[in-house]
């Protein structure tokens, strides 16, 4: 199960976004405080940096709220915290944060959907979170039943119009790709395949609707990620095959160079396995 989790650490947004540029006479506006925050965000998810999420997540935080954008602002207070668990669940052995981390996630997504009921991309890190919390609660029997009942009822409250959001399929992936202990072989490589499907469908939405979104604190990552579970589940599935995942590998690289996880675990991970062959 360790292994499931990994594929998915480390992760998120390619960047790009303007902000006008404040004179030297006038201090950045909180507006364009927000925006610079979110694009620091997801440089340091992609560069694995779990301190500058920390203090992001704080600097984010302390910005007045405005109604308008309380919804965008309370997802990336969230993001950046999801991410941080994500990153550090790489490191060896992993910090005893992860579920503080994750606890405040949620409660941060859950603040973003209190504000605006209808942004599903907050119950996707909601869900995400749940998850990761209830894998990590897991020697806690009660805590870990109560929290997969929470993320598989929000779950499927949302599926049915979350269908064309990458970053729900990037999530949707990861359940079709476990199976219990004891799954027979064939289930095993069906439900395989249902992933890697989701994950392509994924990173094709993606790529479609690039460019669509124009305000730079609605989420549009989605691509890259689809591409870095594509590379993962290549190289894990029953019959591996490195050459493919290499290939998504970088792609993902391509689009996001710096990314760590990619480029400095999956990627020698990858290129260890064609070594082997």
């Amino acid at each position: 199960m360790r292994s499931t989790v990994l594929f998915l650490l480390a992760v998120t947004t390619p960047l790009g976004c303007k902000t006008s540029t404040p004179t030297a006479e006038s201090p950045p506006s909180a507006a364009q405080q927000r925006i610079a925050l979110v694009q620091a965000i997801q440089r340091a998810d992609y560069q694995g940096d779990r301190a500058a999420l920390q203090r992001l997540h704080a600097e984010l935080s302390a910005l007045p709220e405005d109604p308008a954008t309380a919804a965008r602002q309370r997802y990336w207070e969230g993001f950046a915290l999801w991410r941080r668990a994500i990153n550090g669940n790489n490191e060896k052995p992993p910090p005893d944060d992860l579920k503080t981390d994750l606890a405040q996630a949620i409660a941060d997504f859950e603040r973003s959907v209190a504000a605006d009921p209808g942004f599903d991309d907050s119950n996707v890190g909601r869900v995400s979170c749940m998850q990761f919390l209830a894998f990590l609660e897991r020697g806690e029997q009660e805590k870990s039943k109560a929290l997969v009942n929470r993320f598989v009822a929000l779950y499927k409250e949302m599926a049915p119009r979350a269908q064309d959001n990458p970053r729900f399929l990037w999530i949707r992936g990861l359940g079709e790709w476990w199976t219990p202990p004891g799954t027979a072989p064939e289930v095993v490589e069906q439900r395989h395949q249902k992933s890697i499907a989701t994950y392509a469908q994924g990173a094709e939405l993606a790529r479609q609707q690039k460019g669509r979104v124009t305000d730079p604190l609605t989420p549009s990552w989605g691509e890259p990620e689809n591409l870095m579970s594509l590379a993962w589940c290549t190289l894990n599935k029953k019959t591996p095959d490195p050459a493919k995942a290499e290939a998504y590998a970088r792609q993902a690289l391509a689009l996001v160079p710096d990314w760590h996880y990619v480029r400095d675990i999956l990627l020698p991970q990858i290129q260890s396995a064609r070594a082997s062959r």
